[in-house]
């Protein structure tokens, strides 16, 4: 099966449509799938429901998908710097669900396993378990509540990967692999951009992050620009 693609246009050709969920991986401007997202934005589809960390920056990552009002509602744990986050927010525009960090990325794992739902610790006795059936266990630190969280099943899976072999098993860089690997596996259907394909049996299968049969489609959208969030500069001392 040919996985590899020429370009992002082309790899999610007939997979996007109005209201569908998207699970995207990333933190913030790390190991975002920008390519894809791109292509998301030209494709004019609408209604989005987006399951991500958080939403970028301004007009970058999926940022570029708020501003055109492309995102309904954002699955995410962090609003970030995202001005144009907060203010629709606000100001009713935009539905956000808040999810703790570890919640989200094991929501996703959960789904991409197949697991409609887990009970948790994380978030009892506040506004995340506002709504949601809660339940008590007796465990190793006696009894304790748990609140329901549900496991994230989207349409589309968009990730972004350091190396992948012609196969489509991955490689992640370092902090890219948080939420990237478990975005990965909860879509129906998985499309990776990379930096680098190698020949098939050239990774060390040790150091496979997340095997090919989870991935459908790739493109290569190397070369990057690295953005950087937050330029901290210090003043230069006087010799």
């Amino acid at each position: 099966m040919k996985k590899l693609f020429p370009d992002a246009t082309s790899a999610l050709d007939g997979l996007l449509h109005d209201g569908m969920m998207i699970a995207a991986g990333g933190f913030g401007l790390c190991g975002i799938p920008e390519r894809l997202i791109d292509a998301v934005v030209e494709s004019g589809v609408s209604g989005l429901t987006v399951a991500s960390n958080n939403a970028g920056i301004d007009n970058e990552g999926l940022g570029k998908l708020l501003r055109t009002k492309q995102i309904a509602k954002m699955i995410s744990s962090y609003v970030g710097e995202n001005k144009e986050f907060e203010r629709q927010f606000l100001a009713g525009e935009l539905e956000v669900e808040f999810c703790p960090q570890g919640t989200l990325a094991e929501r996703m794992r959960a789904g991409g396993a197949g697991i409609p739902g887990f009970y948790t610790r994380t978030g009892f006795g506040t506004e995340v378990a506002e709504g949601k059936e809660t339940k008590r266990f007796d465990g190793p630190n006696g009894e304790l509540d748990y609140v329901l969280e549900h496991g994230i099943f989207a349409d589309l899976a968009i990730v972004k990967a350091w190396k992948a072999d012609e196969t489509g098993n991955l490689v992640f860089r370092k902090t890219a692999r948080n939420f990237n690997l478990p975005a990965a596996t909860c879509g129906k259907v998985c499309v990776v951009e990379v930096e680098e394909i190698v020949p098939t049996g050239s990774l060390d299968p040790d150091h496979i992050h997340l095997p090919g049969v989870y991935v459908q489609r790739m493109i290569v959208g190397a070369p990057y620009d690295k953005k950087i969030e937050f330029v901290t500069t210090r003043t230069r001392e006087t010799a």
